[in-house]
């Protein structure tokens, strides 16, 4: 498998609230998006970003990270041949992406994500 980006899944009991302290303090302005449970913020300057989660719309847990990869077929294949745990399974999600989330031997749980073309 290849990532092409890591993205820290903060969760928050609620989006919109938590909104205001990562935006102002920390600077992340810009909103790439807003799905209501899940919202990434970005600095415009440095490009550091952050995605606040409070539940997860379709998956039975959130995960703690996102790893986006340029074949999230390929990474699924390989994390069942590898015999990890899929918490959630490979799914073509109504908001665009294709993704499962799968439990790291630490327990961690990771959202593997790929954007349909």
């Amino acid at each position: 498998m290849r990532v092409t980006r890591i993205i820290a899944d903060l969760p928050v009991a609620d989006v919109e609230a938590a909104k205001g302290f990562y935006t102002g303090f920390l600077g992340l302005s810009t909103e790439e998006f807003d799905l209501g449970w899940v919202a990434r913020l970005t600095s415009p300057e440095t490009g550091a970003h952050l995605q606040l989660v409070s539940r997860d719309a379709s998956a039975p847990v959130n995960p703690l990270i996102s790893a986006l990869t340029d074949d999230v077929d390929v990474a699924y294949a390989e994390a069942l041949e590898r015999g990890y745990e899929i918490v959630h399974p490979l799914t073509d999600e109504p908001w665009g992406p294709r993704r499962f989330f799968v439990r790291a031997p630490d327990g961690t749980v990771i959202n593997v994500v790929g954007h349909r073309d």
